[in-house]
């Protein structure tokens, strides 16, 4: 059983219906002790880093997904890769979950340049373990983004800023994109997840 988490700032539905397309069980839950039962959990993310992390700790979740980003295997999508840093300079400056070490930044302001960046964007895998290649695109939807740091596999380019695209520590896998946005190539990254040996 695959636990996506609900804590009123993930895109949940898609998730949820991309993973039914691979077959896969999945729960929405807002139960810390579903996601401790769980074989993999998936963090997904839409809306802001403070009102996030309220969430989280209104709803006793804190422990739970720090937990569980040791224990299992474990996907963090958008937001929820950002919260998973240190820090975020959202809503003037956010001190988040502090599972991975680094910042999450706002893209500059330049002439040229929509933020936030909405669309389809071409990312740069230096891993093999990245469940992602050299010149995949996927589907982006975001102002801040993770500053590149030891765990990124992966990295793209926007507003003159290269950034982090997915980081990978053990069974931890997070994306700044949307997997479940992103068609077929997608749709591989989510299986290669499922296909990641439980302990």
């Amino acid at each position: 059983m695959t636990a996506i988490i609900d804590y009123k700032a993930g895109n949940l539905t898609s998730v949820k219906l991309a993973f039914a397309a691979l077959g896969a069980e999945t729960v929405v839950t807002s139960d810390p002790k579903a996601i401790a039962a769980a074989d993999r959990v998936v963090f997904p993310g839409v809306g802001a880093a403070k009102s996030a992390m309220d969430s989280l700790r209104s709803l006793g979740l804190v422990e739970a997904v720090k937990e569980a980003a040791s224990a299992k295997p474990f996907l963090g999508i958008c937001l929820g890769m950002q919260i998973l840093f240190d820090h975020s300079e959202e809503d003037g400056g956010v001190d988040c979950l502090g599972i991975l070490p680094g910042r999450v930044r706002r893209f500059p302001d330049g002439a040229g340049w929509k933020i936030p960046q909405i669309g389809w964007n071409e990312i740069f895998a230096n891993d093999p373990r990245a469940f992602v290649k050299n010149y995949d695109e996927y589907y982006f939807v975001h102002s801040y983004y993770v500053e590149k740091n030891p765990y990124t596999v992966a990295t793209a380019c926007y507003a003159g800023v290269e950034f982090t695209a997915a980081v990978r520590k053990g069974d931890l896998f997070a994306a700044q994109f949307h997997p479940e946005k992103s068609g077929k190539l997608g749709l591989s990254l989510l299986r290669a997840f499922l296909k990641t040996p439980v302990r």
